[in-house]
């Protein structure tokens, strides 16, 4: 009966030992995901999403499966066309576009799924972007 007693008090203990190494582990787990989304504050990301598009802006808040993005500004290409006698050759012209001048005027709000999200960047101060934001304020 001793011998039987102590497979289980062995089991027992193996049991007990697994169940805290797998808590310390997913703990460390969420630790890590819950980092990787930290941002700068007062540094302009970049969110780039799944349908190609690309917002500018600063990540504010991160709750659950959504971002929210303000002060946000995109690119938007001009295409013209130039001809100097050769052929008509495409060049295309990117303006930044802040949000909200569009026809249906969409507050300075984007709560953005992060399912749509490929990644997300930080933008350095002297970066052409942030040059131009900071332009387009004064």
């Amino acid at each position: 009966m001793k011998i039987g007693n102590k497979v289980i008090e062995s089991k027992l203990v193996v049991v007990i030992i697994s169940v805290i190494i797998l808590l310390i582990a997913t703990k460390l787990v969420y630790i890590k995901h819950k980092k990787s989304y930290q941002f700068q504050d007062n540094t302009y990301q970049a969110v780039f999403l799944t349908n190609g598009q690309v917002y500018f802006g600063h990540v504010e808040r991160q709750k659950y499966e959504w971002i929210n993005l303000t002060d946000i500004y995109y690119l938007k290409a001009k295409q013209q066309l130039q001809d100097q006698n050769k052929n008509a050759i495409d060049k295309t012209d990117m303006s930044l576009i802040k949000l909200g001048e569009e026809l249906h005027e969409p507050e300075d709000l984007m709560i953005i799924n992060k399912d749509n999200i490929l990644f997300i960047e930080n933008l350095k101060a002297d970066s052409k972007i942030v040059k131009a934001i900071v332009e387009s304020q004064k």
